[in-house]
């Protein structure tokens, strides 16, 4: 799906279909080379920050590293929240109240090794049972992606699997044949933004090239989701004061005098441990 003027431009069943079946879609081109590169820099430099700090950044396996960062730190927050595809992709699918819940970045460098198939939160009765996507995952990606790069895997449509009574993220391994079977390797180029449903069973995989891969991450929640539960978005009331009531409408934050360090609470202790292949 290519970029447009207007939420209204694009088509709402072209959005659920795509999220209700394949469990992710995609715009290509959302933003010009120049927009990318500035959220390049400011992740590495958030990154530097983190490294810097005890806890600062969470591992996601050998060599990958998932950190929380504050909105008003990143120069293109508003214009990312603001795309006509990502507000139209909320409304659609989380209704006209959603809440955005999470900002943060994830970066596999090189001697990154495969995740085991995950999905990254329990999946909620409002799923598993009413077979409704209460919360979504939207991508950014900063680098033109390659098979060697680690591309993101997914496995189509298993947003709805029910894991049973085992690990609620974590699928037994006499899985791992299906969802092999049903992969597809997603690889975005600079400008691309994409949405899923972080339910369907997925994976980083190998980085064997010389590069890192940082990929922003924006998770957005309908009011009956219970996510921003695991984040601590905050903005000091300057920041707050200057946004367009249009974001103000959806971001969930606490208002603070100055900012203060985000304890990195989504640990996905399952991540750690890298696997080979």
């Amino acid at each position: 799906m290519e970029r447009k003027d207007s939420p209204g431009a694009y088509d709402v069943a072209t959005i659920m279909g795509g999220l209700y079946g394949d469990g992710i879609i995609a715009c290509r081109g959302a933003f010009d080379a120049a927009w990318v590169a500035q959220l390049k820099d400011d992740i590495e430099t958030l990154f530097a920050e983190a490294r810097a700090r005890p806890g600062g950044a969470l591992e996601r396996g050998p060599q990958r590293y998932y950190v929380e960062v504050h909105p008003e730190r990143v120069r293109g927050f508003v214009d990312l929240v603001n795309h006509p595809w990502v507000v139209a992709v909320c409304c659609a699918v989380l209704g006209p109240e959603y809440k955005i819940v999470e900002a943060g970045f994830d970066i596999p460098f090189p001697g990154a090794m495969h995740q085991p198939w995950h999905r990254d939160f329990a999946s909620p009765p409002e799923t598993l049972k009413g077979r409704r996507l209460n919360s979504l995952a939207f991508n950014i990606i900063t680098v033109n992606v390659t098979e060697q790069i680690g591309p993101f895997e997914i496995a189509p449509g298993t947003q709805w699997d029910d894991l049973g009574e085992g690990d609620p993220m974590f699928p037994p391994k006499d899985n791992y044949p299906r969802y092999e079977a049903l992969a597809q390797r997603k690889l975005p180029q600079v400008g691309d933004i994409s949405a899923r449903s972080a339910l369907a069973i997925h994976r980083g995989t190998a980085n064997r090239s010389t590069q890192s891969r940082p990929v922003f991450v924006l998770g957005v929640d309908a009011p009956d989701a219970r996510n921003a539960e695991k984040h601590d978005l905050q903005v000091t009331q300057a920041y707050w004061d200057g946004l367009p009531e249009s974001v103000r409408a959806h971001l969930r934050c606490r208002i603070v005098p100055e900012l203060e360090t985000i304890e990195q609470a989504h640990t996905i202790e399952g991540l750690k441990m890298g696997l080979e292949g």
